[in-house]
This record gives C-alpha cells, structure tokens and sequence, in this order.
C-alpha cells in the first residue's frame, strides 16, 4: 500500500505543478516569452488569501477568490508594464533579464509587506479524509481536491481554447502574430489575457501548495516555478497537455525519489530525467519541432 500512497502523492504534487506549467506554456505558446516571475505570482497568491482568512476574518472561497483576482491583475500589470515595451526586442535576453528582475522586484515586495518570517498556512479544504482497503490506504481531502482542480482545470481551458472566439485568437496569434493581426486580431490584448489566466491559475496552484506544505515566505513560490518550468518544457513548452502530462510525472518521480532515493537528492534526481529525456527528445514529449524560415 506504500507505493500507492506515494504514487497518489506524486499525482497531487503533480497537479500542483500542471497548473504552474500551464502559465509558462501559454505565455510561451502565444507571447514566445518565459515569464520566470510566474513563480512569484504563486507566493503573491497564497499571501493574499493568508491575509484575507487571518486579518479579514475572510471565508476560504471569498479568499481564494480574491487572491484570483489580485494575481490576475498583477500579470496583467507585469505583461504591459515589464514584457509588451519588450516584444520586439532584438536580443531575447533582454526579456529573461527583465523577467528575473520582476521575480526579484515581487520577492524583496513580499519582504517589506509580510516580513520574513516563515508563516503557518492553513489547510483551505477541511473535509473528512478517504479511506480505502480497510483503511490501510488514506488520501487526503486536500490530495482528491488538488487532483481534481487539475483535470477540471484542464478540461476547461481546453474547451475555452477550442470553443471561444477569445481561444481561438490565442490560438492565431500562437501560429503567426503577424497575420492574426492583419487578420483584425487584438494581438495586445490576447497576450493580456493569456497572462492573465495563468496569474489567475497560478494563485490556486499557490493555494493548495501551502495546504500541502503548510510554510509560506517571500521565496516559497521560487522551487516550484523552476519545477513547474521544468514539467512545461518536459511534457513539450506550448503544449496544454504536454504541461499536464508532465507536470504530474514530475511529481511521481519526485515523490518516489524521496521515498526509494534519496529525499535529499529527490530534486536532483527530478532534474537528471529532465537531461536525459530532452537528450532523446529535444521538444519535450508532446513538443512539436518548430523550422526557422529563413
């Protein structure tokens, strides 16, 4: 029954990750950016509703609520105020640099507002745990919850983006920008709401992170977005699936390297498979190789 439980822990942790990737995937998918203050946003999120359940006396849903909100606004404001001056830019680093700045800007934010001090994140979903084989396999509310905001995450952003006229221009301007404008296509906004989304996503991934691992500091959002970038560009960066698929087996290789391995070595390890499967696959497992024209 161990390598059930494990397994089903890797699931949710994987979840967790899923809905992190997606932000990178979409951002990359459409804007061909990689926002690596996406991390960050996470953090701002699970203040946000720690605040508003501890100070306010707020509900868990109203919280979490808000905390959508405020980050959707926030990726709003960092693609127009931070990324759309830098589109065209000659040199890609000019983009990565300024997206390093912005997780730094976020990070030292955080400090003066809320402190460094660790803070104790509560559990948002407190429903009776479930219990199988004559209870000697228990999972967790909060493990069935993390698990089922994924799929139904990533069933409605699929439908969204096959269905909507707003899904289909994001799909457009992905493919060829230039001509998804000429075509009537708000390019501006589109990228807009394409970080808004997954700002928005990225405050329930922070959520049911720190009910997973009840911490939370300026820096809690910092390891899980490098994970979750990792899960995007494993399961193919611009894939919705690829970031699915590969978010959770980097939480089942990550659950089961702290348990078999090494826990010490478990993010080691998560990066080595990274190595080697891009090593046989360059594009990720649902990438698609993209031809330069020249």
């Amino acid at each position: 029954m161990s390598f059930l439980s494990y397994l089903i822990n890797g699931i949710s942790l994987g979840s967790v990750y899923a809905i992190i990737a997606l932000g990178y995937t979409m951002v990359y998918g459409i804007a061909k950016m990689l926002n690596f203050a996406h991390g960050d946003v996470i953090m701002i999120g699970a203040y946000v509703t720690l605040t508003a359940m501890t100070s306010l006396m707020a509900p868990t849903i109203p919280a979490i609520l808000l905390a959508i909100v405020v980050c959707t606004v926030l990726g709003v404001v960092i693609e127009r105020v931070a990324y759309r001056p830098l589109r065209n830019a000659t040199s890609p680093l000019a983009v990565l640099i300024t997206a390093i700045g912005v997780s730094y800007l976020l990070q030292n934010i955080a400090l003066l507002v809320f402190g460094a001090n660790t803070k104790s994140f509560p559990s948002v979903v407190q429903l009776p745990a479930l219990s199988l084989a004559g209870g000697n396999l228990v999972i967790s509310s909060l493990t069935l919850v993390t698990i089922l905001a994924c799929i139904v995450i990533m069933i409605g952003l699929t439908l969204f983006i096959k269905k909507t006229k707003a899904g289909q221009a994001m799909l457009a301007v992905s493919e060829d920008r230039g001509a998804a404008q000429l075509m009537g296509i708000n390019v501006n906004g589109t990228i807009a709401l394409t970080f808004a989304i997954g700002s928005g996503l990225a405050a329930i991934a922070g959520v049911l992170l720190c009910s997973a691992y009840p911490s939370l500091t300026p820096y809690t959002g910092s390891m899980p977005g490098i994970k979750a970038f990792v899960a995007a560009v494993f399961g193919g960066i611009g894939s919705i699936p690829g970031a699915m698929i590969g978010g959770i087996l980097l939480g089942v290789i990550e659950i089961f390297g702290r348990a078999y391995i090494s826990s010490q070595m478990a993010d080691a390890i998560v990066f080595a498979v990274l190595i080697v499967v891009l090593l046989v696959k360059p594009a990720g497992l649902l990438g698609k190789k993209i031809q330069e024209k020249v």
